[in-house]
């Protein structure tokens, strides 16, 4: 397709215009299709990881949680990060299913670190793990996943063990 002389200028004072001025940052949203998903959607992927979010239910709560897949996605985890949202964290799913154990090491924030069985339900809660901690959290038998939630969220919404979890 060939533009006009003045749809050129046009469009780059369109371009111009929506560009975030000095000191501002623009909000974009990458997105990437998820596995099994229907052509033409997307799970949006985190600003900060560029991990794919997906939905996380418990107790009929659903989390926007980011979907750690990969050894190096799952080995980074949630280190260096300063802040999370209250209704957000990070899944690492495990495939075989397996005992786990994380540390806290490298990051910032206090969380709840939830052991997911292989029937989908909670095993146990490590609450409010301490920051930059290097012991071991270890989980109470083979997990076919693990979530981080914000510290305190679990015992807040009464989230424990036995509790369904779906994604």
């Amino acid at each position: 397709m060939r533009l006009m002389p003045g749809a050129t200028l046009a469009l780059c004072w369109l371009l111009l215009s929506c560009s975030p001025g000095q000191g501002e940052t623009a909000q974009i949203t990458l997105t990437r299709p998820s596995e099994g998903a229907a052509a033409g959607t997307a799970n949006p992927l985190h600003p900060v990881s560029g991990l794919e979010i997906i939905p996380v239910r418990i107790n009929g709560r659903v989390f926007r949680v980011e979907l750690a897949r990969t050894s190096p996605e799952q080995a980074r985890g949630l280190m260096f990060r300063t802040a999370m949202a209250p209704d957000e964290g990070m899944i690492f799913p495990m495939n075989p299913p397996r005992d786990a154990s994380f540390w806290m090491k490298n990051t910032v924030i206090p969380l709840d670190i939830i052991f997911i069985g292989t029937d989908r339900r909670i095993l146990n809660v490590a609450a409010e793990t301490v920051p930059y901690s290097e012991a071991s959290v270890i989980s109470a038998g083979a997990v076919s996943a693990v979530l981080e939630l914000n510290g305190g969220r679990a015992k807040q919404l009464g989230i424990g063990a036995g509790d369904r979890v779906d994604w």
